[in-house]
């Protein structure tokens, strides 16, 4: 498990190497960590050994081996009702933590929300198919039951996801109710469906032509049968209860390029669900808050203005 002190500084690292302008106030709370189930989780499998921070390349400062799920908290000064569960990519075989999901929940923090990062379980790890599924609709499901705790609105509750992360993300928002697990604790009580979900350059199709991502391979297979690939496929479960949605891509993606937010998009927007798709430029794959420079980082305050003016009660 990751020591505190390892948080401090991994938090420090990534507003200093991932260009964020926003300061970070002198007074800002220092992550807390919930884990999401007493004792072992549910569902078959899991790795062995401690878990792993990935070195120096691609990995960097990316989460594996993970055999106990939890949220990491970041709460704001001064909360505005409005919460994020945020799950960082990496192909279902890591979770992007340093560039993904931390530099999101520090800019989220920064601008009254509660972050909350999900550090959720991996098939890569041994884990079955559904633990990660599992592992999200419980932390929706705790932070809705403990909102008065924690300064928010039960109703004012969403998703965020990148990559991978994003097809985590977009299918908790789609299919709450899948029965991934059995409980009956208080957290039970309450629906895991997100207020609101926010994708960026997530995997949503697992078909041809898009067939060749670590998500895809992770979750059915190298040869799976097409029933498997449209079960898997955000596309494919769209429908008119799906919450709002905002989808974030770039042009020049080469993991998961627009095709995979077009996708969705028209499936939502058919179906009559709330859905609005932005598509910049340049900006590649896991771009995180991109750089100042980037007219994509300019994401983050398109979600706010998003957020802030829409009418959750439908």
């Amino acid at each position: 498990m990751i020591t505190r002190r390892g948080i401090v500084l991994n938090g420090c690292a990534v507003g200093a190497l991932a260009g964020v302008a926003q300061a970070v106030p002198l007074k800002a709370q220092t992550p807390e960590e919930i884990p999401l189930w007493p004792g072992k989780p549910p569902g078959e499998g899991g790795p062995s050994g401690p878990e792993k921070i990935g070195g120096p390349g691609k990995g960097y400062g990316a989460v594996s081996n993970i055999s106990t799920p939890r949220l990491r908290v970041h709460r704001p000064n001064h909360p505005n009702g409005k919460a994020v569960i945020i799950c960082g990519g990496g192909g279902y075989f890591r979770i992007q933590l340093w560039k993904e999901s931390a530099p999101a929940a520090r800019w989220l923090q920064n601008r009254g929300y509660t972050a909350f990062e999900l550090i959720y379980r991996l098939p890569n790890d041994g884990w079955n198919v559904g633990a990660p599924f599992a592992d999200a609709q419980r932390a929706m499901k705790i932070v809705r039951m403990r909102a008065a705790e924690f300064g928010i609105q039960p109703d004012r509750i969403g998703i965020m996801g990148m990559s991978a992360g994003g097809h985590l993300a977009g299918y908790t928002a789609l299919q709450p109710t899948h029965a991934f697990y059995s409980g009956n604790d208080r957290y039970e009580q309450v629906s895991a469906r997100p207020d609101f979900a926010a994708l960026l350059f997530p995997v949503v199709v697992l078909r041809k032509p898009y067939d060749t991502t670590r998500t895809r391979r992770e979750l059915v297979g190298s040869h799976p049968s097409r029933a498997a690939e449209n079960a898997w496929s955000l596309d494919k479960l769209a429908h008119r209860g799906a919450p709002p949605t905002i989808l974030f891509s770039a042009s020049d993606d080469p993991i998961a390029p627009p095709g995979h937010n077009l996708a969705l998009y028209q499936a939502l927007h058919e179906a009559g669900a709330p859905a609005e798709l932005h598509i910049f430029e340049k900006g590649g794959h896991g771009w995180g808050l991109g750089r100042p420079n980037e007219i994509l980082s300019q994401w983050p305050e398109i979600f706010d203005a998003w957020i802030t003016r829409r009418n959750f009660k439908q």
